[in-house]
């Protein structure tokens, strides 16, 4: 069967690089960011389309001149988590890094909660952030969620990873932007601004992942290498349930992963493998293995060509899928060969996502059509 166009018309789709499906693999949330890669964060709205039918049901309309964006699907529970900007923005509170929160909706009842509380008054209080959060995403039990963070009172460049869990944190109302929340937070990394070049100290931390099942993150982290140049690896966040978080250097590579195309850290669903991107000896991006345990590295594809996308793991962990040499394609985690899903075409589908539904048999990924991003699906099996 070849690809199928589930979305049309006017208006803007933005889908997120994972977690973008219902558990029952028949709906897909995205948000309506209006411009070709979604870098304008000017959504209004969080909908979702039923992929059988192009049916849209919109889930959540912004109020008061706030935008909302990056939509993640539960693994289990009918509901979804987005990122929420400032309502009632000022000059010096409008949209940005640490003046963001997540909203948690309901796709059943459309009730929406804050996910992470903010208390900017001193001395703060426990379970609460003082920036913004960004790019949540449920562990795969559907309790804990990851994100990354950006505080709006001290260096609020220094990107961090933080996660929250089920625990309703309540702050003073001693500042307007404060409010509460369902969760309670807590940063799972440790940046410095000025780290130390040439060791394992890092100014940021970003693009993370659940490894497995586990309470562990995987995430990049930018560190110096002796010369001062930034280089970045991957690392580990550790000893999270006791909330006393370490983070352990995996990787020590010659040219550090790559940052362009964006990519997050993605495990394997047993969490024996953890997948990135890096580039090749020839200087093309391709796919990379590395055991999270043994610190074992592997490279996975060897083509003629660069992966150009984030990816996403099949549920039994026997594919990965990209965008790479101009179409949707399949990457057997065992051999490394690739299965071209779709025609090559000069018109790429869109780097932002190649996302596996949960029950293995499609692929979720966007093209670019006569000005707007319409939503597309193929079989894994083409």
């Amino acid at each position: 069967m070849p690809e199928q166009q589930v979305t049309h018309g006017p208006g803007g789709r933005i889908l997120t690089n994972t977690n973008v499906w219902s558990p029952d693999s028949e709906w897909l949330v995205y948000d309506t960011r209006s411009d070709r890669d979604g870098s304008v964060f000017d959504g209004s709205s969080i909908e979702r389309v039923r992929v059988k039918t192009g049916e849209v049901q919109r889930l959540f309309e912004a109020k008061n001149a706030a935008h909302v964006g990056v939509a993640t699907h539960h693994p289990s529970d009918n509901k979804i988590v987005f990122i929420h900007g400032p309502e009632n923005p000022t000059l010096d509170w409008s949209y940005g890094v640490s003046h963001r929160q997540g909203m948690v909706v309901s796709t059943d009842t459309l009730v929406a909660l804050p996910l992470d509380a903010r208390d900017l008054t001193a001395p703060g209080t426990p379970g609460a952030l003082r920036g913004g959060s960004h790019v949540h995403v449920w562990h795969p039990k559907g309790d804990w969620l990851s994100y990354t963070y950006n505080d709006a009172l001290e260096n609020s460049g220094i990107r961090e990873v933080g996660v929250c869990f089920p625990k309703a944190v309540s702050v003073p109302k001693t500042h307007p932007r404060n409010h509460d929340s369902t969760h309670f937070s807590f940063l799972a990394t440790r940046s410095t601004p000025n780290p130390k070049p040439g060791g394992d100290e890092i100014r940021r931390a970003f693009e993370e992942g659940w490894v497995g099942s586990s309470r562990t993150l995987a995430f990049l982290g930018e560190t110096l290498k002796a010369d001062g140049t930034p280089h970045v690896e991957i690392f580990l966040a550790e000893g999270l349930e006791m909330q006393r978080p370490t983070q352990r250097r995996l990787t020590h590579t010659k040219n550090g992963i790559a940052l362009a195309p964006r990519h997050w850290v993605r495990s394997s669903p047993d969490g024996s493998q953890l997948a990135f991107l890096m580039a090749d000896d020839a200087g093309l991006i391709q796919l990379w293995l590395i055991s999270p345990s043994t610190g074992t590295l592997r490279q996975l594809t060897r083509n003629k060509f660069p992966i150009t996308s984030a990816f996403t793991w099949h549920p039994d962990g026997s594919q990965l899928a990209v965008i790479a040499d101009g179409s949707v394609m399949t990457i057997d985690t065992a051999t490394g060969k690739m299965r071209r899903l779709t025609k090559r075409t000069s018109d790429a589908p869109l780097a932002l996502a190649c996302v596996f539904s949960p029950d293995g048999k499609q692929l979720a990924f966007l093209r670019h059509i006569s000005g707007s991003n319409q939503i597309y699906i193929v079989p894994s099996s083409t």
